[in-house]
């Protein structure tokens, strides 16, 4: 069987890519580990032009290719107005992979998603949706109509995750939408990450946060917080990892507030060295107002970080009392005096980075792998010709 996977998730040309593409995030190793359920993968997703990025993750998996896309001019409302010509424009592509393929998947929140949809039920193609966000918010017009066509739509030959936990299914009105976890890290990679934490007791606690830097994250936050803190945790640092639209605000925020030494603004880095950059971290900082299921959360508890987050959909049940602490309103009062109850007890905090250890193994990119698609199959049957992998 031949999936087509339908994203908005930008990529770029690479020399040592084996598909000739990368990109960023979690995406690639979601799409390697995919790619191993099927007889051949295919990417059809949006190149930007240009020289390639040198922090980029390649794109490679079982038989996987990119059907590269042109990258949709503008953002927000800009992109909006010109998508229709976009598709135009990109039609024969989206037409031929929507014609070759045995079934698509599409992650959703994103336009190009959309079109998979459309495309999948033009070709009456299987179709699996993955929705990323809060499946509990929905703000806009499009969230409410992906919501309405996952619940319209779930079961039988169309599966349907939305990613996050819960001990109810995600609706109420159809049982056949499914939670699933997010994951970046295989066992290999869990098992070199996994180090159980010992309190810093110098006093040059290294704080970070990792993510797009985009409004609502809580980045903002954690800088005031880190003023906050300024008399009781003097030697205290912030990295700030990721980049996004939010990232030039955030460093006059840091100036002006007078601690523009004390936090580091890395941008956009490779996965490697978000690990390593984690690795050296004390307390990981994520005051965010909404998410699906997040994968730095999950890669911070696999290297023995303590977590301070807010109490925003999964993040209750991965971090809870046991491998961080929750904070009721994502605040600088309340950041500043999560963090400092984290630190303040050496005991505690090496609780904590034991179970955030023993939580993060639970969630390895293999499981995620398997349990998606044990899903497929009894929807679809059978994947590949030789069977599911190992």
């Amino acid at each position: 069987m031949k999936l087509a996977v339908f994203s908005h998730k930008p990529c770029w040309r690479s020399d040592v890519s084996p598909s000739g593409y990368a990109t960023d995030g979690g995406f690639p190793m979601q799409m390697s580990a995919l790619s191993e359920l099927f007889d051949a993968t295919v990417l059809v997703v949006p190149c930007i032009r240009g020289a390639p990025r040198p922090n980029g993750t390649p794109l490679v998996g079982q038989n996987l290719t990119v059907a590269p896309l042109s990258h949709p001019p503008g953002v927000r409302l800009r992109r909006k107005m010109f998508f229709p010509l976009w598709t135009l424009r990109n039609a024969r592509t989206l037409l031929r992979e929507s014609g070759r393929s045995d079934a698509v998947h599409t992650p959703i929140p994103g336009d190009i998603g959309t079109v998979g949809i459309i495309l999948a039920w033009l070709f009456a193609r299987p179709l699996f949706v993955r929705y990323c966000n809060n499946w509990s918010v929905q703000r806009t017009v499009a969230e409410r109509c992906w919501h309405w066509f996952m619940e319209k739509r779930a079961g039988g030959r169309n599966v349907m995750l939305a990613t996050g936990g819960g001990a109810e299914p995600p609706s109420a009105r159809n049982p056949e939408v499914r939670w699933i976890f997010s994951s970046s890290l295989t066992m290999r990679q869990l098992d070199q990450c996994a180090a159980v934490r010992q309190p810093v007791m110098n006093g040059r606690h290294r704080l970070i946060t990792v993510g797009r830097q985009e409004s609502g994250k809580g980045t903002d936050t954690v800088l005031r917080s880190l003023a906050l803190l300024r008399k009781k945790l003097p030697g205290a640092t912030l990295d700030v990892v990721g980049d996004g639209t939010a990232l030039p605000e955030l460093r006059r925020l840091a100036d002006s507030l007078g601690i523009s030494g004390r936090a580091r603004f890395h941008g956009a880095v490779a996965h490697a060295e978000v690990l390593r950059l984690l690795q050296r971290a004390d307390l990981f900082c994520f005051p965010t107002a909404s998410e699906g299921f997040p994968k730095a959360v999950l890669e911070a508890l696999a290297c023995g970080l303590p977590v301070v987050t807010t109490r925003v959909s999964v993040l209750p049940q991965l971090v809870g009392n046991r491998c961080g602490l929750l904070i009721d309103e994502a605040t600088p009062f309340a950041m500043a005096e999560g963090i400092q109850r984290c630190l303040a007890d050496g005991r505690f905090y090496a609780r904590m980075s034991k179970a955030a250890v023993a939580t993060a193994r639970r969630y390895s990119l293999e499981k995620w792998r398997d349990a998606i698609g044990r899903q497929l199959e009894t929807a679809w049957g059978e994947l590949r010709t030789h069977g599911r992998p190992r």
